[in-house]
């Protein structure tokens, strides 16, 4: 089972940017232990990050012929990504949406996301465990075994 982990704008900043929302941990950092969680979990990961709308649309449109599901922080597009939207939607894949931060307990504009209706589920404010949290979710709905 192979699984698209894409990160959005900024999060390659993570361990130098605000820790209060974000926490200290590095993008580097939550990849490693995701990787590692993937071992338990079966799937392997493959790992995408970009500051850029387009370079995240063009990466989902080659690499989603051959996943089985998307774990996607997409940071701020979350709240205004509509491309991103639809080139989630044209792959037919699960996708789960995960931020580091409480985005409900933030700025009115960060509590809506675009992505709400096409995702399976969306795990936010758990700061990296998110990620982990986001993973299990996924795999638990590829391989049938969702629970509500």
């Amino acid at each position: 089972m192979k699984i698209l982990v894409i990160n959005g704008p900024n999060l390659n900043m993570l361990g130098r940017r605000d820790t209060k929302h974000y926490g200290t941990d590095t993008l580097e950092t939550i990849e490693h232990q995701l990787v590692e969680k993937g071992r338990e979990l079966g799937c392997e990961l493959a790992f995408f990050q970009s500051n850029h709308e387009g370079a995240i649309i063009d990466y989902l449109q080659e690499a989603a012929v051959d996943a089985d599901g998307i774990l996607i922080n997409p940071g701020a597009l979350s709240h205004y990504g509509y491309s991103l939207h639809d080139a989630l939607v044209d792959p037919a894949l699960p996708v789960v949406e995960v931020h580091l931060s409480d985005i409900h307990a933030r700025e009115t504009w960060r509590r809506t996301s675009v992505l709400a209706d096409i995702i399976i589920r969306q795990i936010a404010g758990l700061k990296a465990q998110s990620y982990s949290l986001g993973l299990e979710v996924l795999v638990k709905h590829i391989k049938g075994q969702e629970t509500k």
